[in-house]
């Protein structure tokens, strides 16, 4: 029951910490909540939701391995663990041979703790339990004269995914966020330091995210549902990573809809039979909504004729579900393709088609995102079962992603053996 989940959360003080640790909160979770700062741990609790179970608050300064070994003391039973706390600042001389020691604390925050956070828990998961680790875009593409920050952030996601090699019983993502408005970035606004408008013009969807888009994200690798993406990488960053060209976009023309609008979803050119029972289920469990469409509702469409394009043609697939979704949809809308995973031995001169299938998903979400137009695509095993998806499925598709555009997301084979266990042959 929701009432016996916990997760715990480093870097719950401020921004997306708090962001999440207060959604996870509303979703009925019990929050132990860990920051170096004792009055930032006090105003995320002033903002408690009422009825929420009380937080647990544990003031820990995660540079320091001994106070990190010493939560094995004071942590219950966990089903989640969100490694959000890092920094972004010092460290910046450590290329020049003139470190003042900032590039120790960073590396030693960024990078070190997250793991001996891991290790101190491990004793408390509970089996199942998920693993969330928050990196940064600045982890796919470096930044420079920012120091080892760059470093540190790439570093994470090589860890997440080497734990989730070692540890197949337990779910294992990273997020990786863009541009986000937090208090620190709010600040640097208001004191003339960034220009918002020049960030936005580097971000597809033509705005920074908020926090709370950051929070939700968070909440869904908390959750069972993520078992599909143990061992990946969700970029969150309105489609900044898979943008290039030298000139600026154009700002949104729409601001987004509320987070928790409904979602109002379709399909399209659904064949195969096990998924089109999967997202006839998918499209029934948000029926209640259904005949009421109006301005607030959030169009979600996932389109299948992919999963059968003959190999060779997946890109023309793409184009042609492209083309139809822009023909019906013209702002605030999301199209998820679902595609196969590439198939092994395939003959050279087909090769290529998945990679400009992949590339046309980046292409498109760029020149959409200024129409609050979101794309995305999954790429899965032929053994996965649907149903194992559609947690995925409904939060990629719905409001709660709309910074999330231009990724393809290869489905781990994990959520696929642990179907065929349960499954009898």
């Amino acid at each position: 029951m929701a009432e016996s989940r916990s997760v715990l959360i480093t870097g719950a003080g401020a921004g997306i910490g708090r962001a999440a640790a207060l959604g996870l909160a509303r979703a009925g979770w019990r929050c132990v909540l860990v920051d170096a700062d004792a009055a930032a741990l006090e105003r995320t609790e002033a903002l408690w939701p009422a009825g929420a179970q009380k937080p647990l608050g544990l003031v820990a300064d995660l540079t320091d391995a001994a106070r990190i070994e010493r939560l094995r003391e004071e942590v219950p039973p966990l089903d989640a663990l969100v490694n959000n706390a890092g920094m972004s600042a010092g460290g910046a001389e450590a290329t020049s041979g003139h470190d003042d020691g900032g590039a120790a604390r960073l590396l030693a925050l960024n990078l070190a703790a997250p793991a001996r956070v891991v290790q101190a828990c491990a004793p408390h998961l509970r089996p199942g339990a998920r693993i969330v680790n928050v990196a940064s875009g600045a982890g796919l593409r470096a930044i420079p004269w920012r120091g080892l920050y760059s470093p540190s952030k790439a570093g994470l996601i090589g860890q997440g995914r080497a734990l989730a090699h070692a540890r197949p019983d337990w779910t294992v993502t990273t997020l990786a966020p863009g541009f986000v408005r937090t208090e620190l970035v709010q600040r640097l606004i208001d004191g003339g330091r960034l220009d918002p408008t020049q960030a936005a013009s580097k971000i597809p969807m033509g705005r920074m995210a908020e926090p709370e888009e950051m929070a939700d994200a968070l909440c869904f690798l908390a959750s069972p549902g993520a078992r599909v993406l143990t061992g990946r990488l969700l970029v969150l960053d309105g489609g900044s990573s898979v943008c290039g060209g030298s000139q600026p976009l154009p700002p949104c023309e729409r601001p987004p809809l509320a987070f928790d609008a409904p979602l109002r979803p379709s399909c399209e050119a659904v064949r195969e039979p096990l998924w089109r029972a999967a997202l006839d289920k998918w499209v029934r469990s948000h029926s209640s909504h259904a005949g009421h469409a109006g301005s607030s509702d959030y169009a979600g469409v996932a389109d299948a004729r992919a999963l059968d394009a003959p190999p060779g043609s997946r890109l023309d697939a793409v184009l042609d579900a492209a083309r139809c979704f822009r023909a019906r949809h013209a702002a605030l809308a999301s199209l998820t393709l679902l595609m196969p995973a590439p198939e092994p031995g395939l003959d050279w001169q087909m090769a290529g088609d998945a990679d400009a299938a992949r590339m046309l998903v980046a292409t498109l979400a760029a020149e959409w995102g200024s129409h609050a137009l979101r794309i995305n695509a999954l790429e899965l095993p032929r053994d996965l079962a649907p149903d194992a998806c559609l947690p995925l499925l409904d939060y990629m598709a719905g409001p709660r992603a709309q910074f999330l555009t231009g990724q393809v997301l290869r489905l781990g084979a994990a959520a696929a053996r642990d179907h065929n266990k349960e499954t009898p042959a």
